[in-house]
């Protein structure tokens, strides 16, 4: 793993993870092909061509000291604040890095893709908006949401919301108000959106391992293309929304514009 690189950052990937998941208890620390799970998804982002640098955003819970610890072994910054105010982690990383763009992603998405980020930060780049992900609709597999935000939206929202929701989803505070903030979404060629590659159970770890213990021996660098055509050849891997529910921390909130 190569040292962090020096900021000045202009487009900063930040990369929230907490040990307290409820339904896996620190799934981001498991072993993935004898690396924690996290460190695979830092392999991964730093393949991203558009991205300036990382930061690990976690809380400050002693529960979230491993985190910390292998972040430095990384040489990767990091950031801490409170457990259920992720929105203000976000706030101390812009603060600390002064980025005019933020990239949002989750930790428990190993399989995240390189190019699938490239494309909605390029997208966001070409478009006059403020806000710009592939979730909005979603037509990539879960696991490979990508959101792009100007630093100075995120500061707003974080100034002017205290709805508890909108603390812990970041940026449901952005496209919950379309007529204050400018959105595009990225869309894919063909509809993916029923596979699921995001971790919250061991179910979904074990897709996740077995896709790693497939594809990595024999291409660290592989991708999402590469995933698909795996799957192809083995559809009994395959895992889908009728395994699990997509963004089900969502389900039941009003999200404004991702129901559009």
């Amino acid at each position: 793993m190569s040292a962090a690189r020096i900021v000045p950052v202009t487009t900063l990937a930040v990369l929230q993870a907490r040990m307290s998941s409820s339904r896996l208890p620190g799934k981001v620390m498991l072993p993935l092909l004898g690396e924690p799970m996290v460190v695979r998804q830092v392999e991964r982002i730093w393949r991203s061509r558009r991205i300036d640098g990382i930061v690990l955003a976690t809380s400050t819970d002693p529960s979230d000291d491993p985190l910390v610890e292998l972040a430095a072994s990384l040489g990767i910054a990091v950031v801490r604040g409170p457990l259920d105010d992720v929105l203000a982690r976000y706030v101390l990383a812009i603060e600390q890095h002064e980025p005019d763009v933020v990239v949002r992603l989750t930790a428990d998405c190993p399989l995240t893709s390189p190019s699938v980020i490239d494309a909605v930060i390029e997208q966001f780049d070409a478009s006059d908006v403020d806000y710009c992900s592939n979730t909005l609709t979603p037509t990539f597999p879960d696991g490979l949401d990508a959101e792009v935000v100007r630093a100075s939206v995120l500061v707003d929202v974080a100034g002017v919301s205290d709805d508890a929701a909108e603390r812990e989803h970041v940026t449901l505070g952005v496209y919950r108000r379309p007529e204050r903030y400018r959105l595009a979404n990225h869309s894919g060629t063909v509809d993916l959106s029923s596979l699921r590659w995001t971790v919250d159970t061991p179910d979904d770890l074990a897709f996740v391992t077995s896709v790693y213990e497939a594809l990595y021996p024999v291409n660290h660098d592989f991708d999402l293309s590469d995933v698909l055509r795996l799957l192809e050849r083995e559809p009994g891997l395959s895992r889908t929304t009728a395994d699990e529910v997509r963004n089900a921390a969502l389900v039941g909130l009003d999200t404004g514009a991702m129901n559009a």
